[in-house]
């Protein structure tokens, strides 16, 4: 079951051995983590597979999502200088 980390959901995925292998080469050939290129590998395979309207409006979400989490992130670092300071 899919756990929550943040704004971002942490799936475990099971690999056979060798295909995982295959899986860690090619990552290596493209300078990527192994995850980033699996997690490529699912959205790619999202925005072939679902309707592209859906998908479009899928990642504008996770797009003000992400920035609304940079904002919060550096206001919490604002704050937290300011309050050093007092």
């Amino acid at each position: 079951m899919p756990v929550r980390h943040g704004n971002k959901h942490y799936l475990q995925v099971l690999m056979d051995n060798a295909k995982f292998q295959l899986l860690e080469q090619c990552a290596q050939e493209r300078g990527v983590r192994t995850t980033a290129l699996a997690r490529d590998a699912v959205y790619e395979w999202l925005s072939k597979n679902v309707d592209p309207e859906l998908f479009k409006a899928a990642n504008l979400i996770d797009d003000a999502t992400w920035k609304q989490s940079v904002r919060n992130r550096a206001k919490g670092r604002t704050e937290s200088k300011t309050n050093s300071n007092s």
